[in-house]
């Protein structure tokens, strides 16, 4: 057999190594990783715009001797098939470098352990120039103005990664930084949240806060019991909630738990590797994101041995459950959704409440319904009985009224900005004193009044009749 050496083309493979993918926070997120798996207390980052863009990642993890140093900045240091600790979110040995080159071309690395100070460097200018894979060894004091580098030089262990020559973000700088310092605040809340051992994570000298996309500290929120599926020597952890409907929370408290991406696109099932959240907002194709399970979010937690049956790539942005969990979380999505829905559905059966005469009903139209004027209205009659033959041309108003509901407004409202809808505002405490006056001037009998005292009106604002 008769075999050639064929080398790639390093320049160009360096190319498509920095078009994975990533965004920034993904990118940051993936550095923090190994921060973590290296039992950091304390992460500091830094980021600024100007004279040139960089960005820098400080830890007081273990730290690393130069032959680590050398082993880490390899790439694919690792095989997907090690056996990793508990704590490793690791998985290919790629992320600190493919996660540095989707944003910078040069990527450093300092570390220290017991005093000793190790530095390497990728520069993939320089690769691309010696079409070579050539790890540079800089001067260390080189970096000695690098943000974060007296912290990283006064400490007995830690690692310092520093990103320059970083060819975006520039112009959207401060946008971008929020962007990070959110997704860092929720993928790594459980880490924040952690009471005997806390993490610290710290974006140009502020703590960032975590972030609990489950509201766990609201009274109305729902926590259903966890569901244990067994695989392999593992288990899956699954704890369904259902958030609170925007009538229990303050505006600001309905906005946060929005998040950037809106409650439509934030339900569904939030899937953390060794507590670190790796996907979100997502039914993996089992179910449809409607308005009314808005509010459902499903935590799932697996151990870092369970990666092949997510296929968990690169990034950790992207999994996928097998078929046979996929079986079993059906079943909890059924039972889920159906809770899930009672705020809404529960809300839609008010108009059929017969205790309360409402002014509004549903009509059915053969297999379908509309939304209809409740014509038996007390008030309705009275007008109706007072204007006689002149009252066709208000009721064709009132059928025109109905007919042109401006539904998709009204739900595309209640979807964005419940808080922002004052209807009830339409009619006054004046408007129904006035209204009061008017009905006890025409000598109203018990029984007309008995049945005023039953409509939306007199029900929600008791004593104005009295």
């Amino acid at each position: 057999m008769k075999t050639q050496n064929i080398p790639p083309n390093v320049s160009n493979f360096v190319k498509s190594l920095r078009d994975i993918g990533y965004t920034l926070e993904i990118a940051v997120a993936d550095i923090l990783d190994n921060s973590i798996s290296a039992n950091a207390g304390h992460i500091q980052i830094y980021a600024a715009p100007n004279p040139k863009m960089i960005f820098c990642i400080l830890d007081d993890g273990n730290g690393m001797i130069e032959d680590e140093l050398v082993e880490a900045m390899r790439l694919s240091s690792k095989s997907p098939s090690d056996v990793r600790g508990e704590k490793d979110l690791g998985k290919f040995g790629l992320g600190l470098k493919t996660a540095s080159f989707s944003q910078c071309k040069k990527l450093t690395v300092l570390s220290k352990q017991n005093n000793i100070t190790s530095i390497k460097q990728w520069d993939l200018d320089y690769i691309a120039d010696q079409n070579d894979w050539l790890l540079i060894t800089p001067d260390l004091s080189d970096f000695k103005n690098i943000p974060l580098f007296n912290e990283f030089n006064n400490a007995e262990t830690g690692t310092l990664v520093v990103w320059q020559n970083i060819d975006n973000y520039e112009e959207n700088f401060s946008e971008n930084i929020n962007k990070v310092m959110l997704h860092l605040s929720l993928v790594f809340h459980r880490f924040l949240e952690d009471s005997f051992n806390r993490l610290k994570i710290s974006f140009n000298s502020n703590n960032l806060p975590p972030f609990n996309p489950f509201n766990i500290a609201h009274s109305a929120t729902q926590e259903k019991p966890t569901e244990i599926i067994r695989i392999g020597n593992s288990e899956i952890e699954i704890s369904p909630y259902v958030l609170p409907h925007h009538s229990k929370v303050s505006q600001q408290e309905w906005k946060r738990y929005e998040t950037e991406d809106g409650y439509i696109k934030s339900q569904g099932f939030y899937l953390y590797r060794a507590k670190r959240l790796l996907i979100y907002g997502t039914w993996w194709g089992m179910h449809k994101a409607t308005d009314a399970h808005k509010l459902v979010r499903i935590k799932i937690d697996i151990p870092n041995s369970q990666d092949e049956y997510w296929g968990i790539d690169v990034k950790k942005s992207h999994a996928k459950p097998r078929e046979n969990i996929k079986k079993r979380l059906k079943i909890i999505i059924s039972k889920s959704t159906e809770i899930g829905s009672r705020p809404y559905t529960g809300r839609g059966r008010a108009i059929k409440d017969k205790t309360i005469t409402k002014f509004w009903q549903t009509i059915p139209i053969d297999n379908n319904f509309r939304f209809g004027l409740n014509r038996t209205h007390p008030l309705y009659q009275k007008i109706k009985t007072s204007l006689g033959k002149n009252f066709e041309l208000l009721d064709i108003y009132l059928k025109g009224l109905e007919a042109y509901l401006p539904l998709e407004a009204i739900q595309a409202h209640l979807q964005s900005n419940p808080h922002e809808i004052k209807q009830e505002t339409a009619l006054s405490e004046g408007d129904i004193k006035s209204l009061v006056s008017q009905l006890r001037e025409q000598g109203l009998n018990d029984e007309y009044i008995a049945s005023l005292l039953k409509t939306e009106i007199f029900k929600n604002n008791k004593g104005l009749l009295e």
